[in-house]
């Protein structure tokens, strides 16, 4: 089945040249099917980008999938221009009042700021609070698991002593979880983050289930009872040159940054990245998709609680 996206927005064509099956909002609407809405809370600068790498793993399931763009309304976008905004997002005002299967609140670069010190912290803990009854199942992405975990049960991120940046190898450590269904015993996952959470923070709270661990990266994957909250803290989702990008961005700004580990062939950033995560990637959504919104929700979506 295919992802329903809007129209013209830039993802389309990429998905298309990849052959990734889109449908368009006309078609869509002759379908006699319910499509799973799922709504993506877009906290990156590179707005377009992080659509277009979402779009790709929630496009490649045998389900149909509708995505609705959400913004926060306090603050403003720099790096993506307001036509795009206005004309493929909408504020979480417009949307407060639906229902959504599943639902992603990505990272953000503000991970060296305190929660509280972030601009939009307190519309953001609205629509943390909001999922609680008007989202099925809700995925959360590295600063945006980061930010769950202390909305909603008090757990702290710590400062690394130096960027944590590269693809590394990881492990599944709780029994049979339906959410790594089919991974292998080591996989490898993209992180790029400053901060971290401390293991053993998670494991005092009993409501949230350890699913896999980083001998170098820490927690990547942890989960609620039935799914209703997920907390991922890598970027299994990242195409094969973001680690890349974000390198020579910080490089150019004269930051000093070291080489991504376990990225490019032989450590020189000269080479071409090698892709050793995109199996695993797609499987943790498909995986999300199947096991914890399509296969529980209810099928009136106005019955999510």
């Amino acid at each position: 089945m295919p992802i329903k996206i809007p129209n013209k927005l830039p993802a389309a064509k990429v998905l298309a040249d990849e052959n990734i099956f889109v449908m368009n909002e006309k078609r869509a609407s002759t379908q006699d099917i319910r499509p799973l809405r799922i709504g993506i809370l877009n906290l990156m600068p590179t707005k377009i980008e992080t659509e277009t790498q979402l779009a790709r793993l929630l496009g490649n399931t045998p389900l149909q999938v509708e995505v609705e763009l959400v913004q926060v309304s306090t603050h403003k976008a720099k790096n993506t221009s307001e036509e795009h905004m206005l004309a493929f997002y909408k504020t979480f005002d417009e949307i407060k009042d639906q229902k959504f299967d599943g639902f992603v609140i990505t990272g953000a670069p503000v991970e060296k700021m305190e929660f509280e010190e972030v601009d939009y912290w307190e519309e953001l803990c609205t629509i943390m609070e909001w999922t609680k009854t008007n989202v099925h199942s809700t995925f959360h992405i590295c600063w945006g698991a980061q930010a769950a975990l202390y909305y909603h049960y008090g757990i702290k991120k710590y400062p690394l002593e130096e960027k944590l940046s590269g693809v590394y190898r990881h492990k599944v450590v709780y029994k049979n979880p339906m959410l790594m269904r089919g991974f292998d015993d080591e996989f490898m996952v993209p992180h790029s983050r400053h901060t971290t959470v401390h293991i053993e923070d998670v494991k005092k709270c009993k409501d949230i289930k350890i699913l896999s661990v980083s001998d170098k990266a820490g927690l990547y994957a942890a989960a609620t009872a039935k799914g209703k909250q997920i907390f991922i803290t890598g970027h299994s989702e990242y195409d094969r040159d973001t680690l890349k990008k974000e390198y020579l961005r910080d490089e150019a700004a004269g930051m000093n940054p070291k080489v991504p580990e376990n990225y490019f062939p032989d450590d020189d950033p000269t080479k071409d990245p090698i892709v050793t995560w995109r199996g695993h990637a797609n499987l943790i959504y498909s995986n999300w998709l199947n096991y914890f919104v399509y296969q529980s929700t209810p099928f009136d979506i106005t019955e999510i609680k």
